[in-house]
């Protein structure tokens, strides 16, 4: 057995409506409602997908219990996705007003890399690989 992709990442938000215009601001459409498990299947025209959870609970500022607490707890801290252009994905974060929250850097000479968060305060990676050569 070999694990050669995933098929969706799990995000749970508190605003249904909120949520998937800001994803959809990222390029993915909304593809499957899934009412009798309170989520949808969004994806992109390339088929990365993800499912919108709908059944958080809304906390002050947006705050994440994985990230801003100060006991860090076990569990999926960010979503890291690859783009094949980072200085256009920057440019769209510009335009839709979404604010990069760390980056763009370098990381270990294998990827360019930039940090945004969900309006519920899901951490999300964007990365551009770069070539080994």
């Amino acid at each position: 057995m070999r694990v050669n992709a995933y098929e969706h990442v799990g995000i749970r938000v508190s605003d249904r409506a909120r949520s998937v215009a800001f994803y959809e601001r990222l390029g993915f459409r909304e593809e499957i409602d899934l009412p009798a498990h309170h989520a949808n299947e969004m994806a992109t025209a390339d088929g990365v997908r993800i499912n919108l959870i709908l059944n958080g609970v809304a906390r002050d500022g947006a705050s994440n219990l994985l990230q801003d607490e100060p006991v860090k707890w076990p569990g999926l801290t960010h979503v890291a996705f690859v783009v094949d252009d980072l200085g256009a994905l920057e440019a769209l974060l510009a335009r839709e007003d979404i604010a990069i929250t760390e980056g763009p850097v370098t990381l270990a000479g294998r990827r360019r890399t930039l940090f945004i968060r969900d309006p519920d305060g899901t951490v999300l990676e964007f990365n551009q690989l770069l070539d080994a050569a």
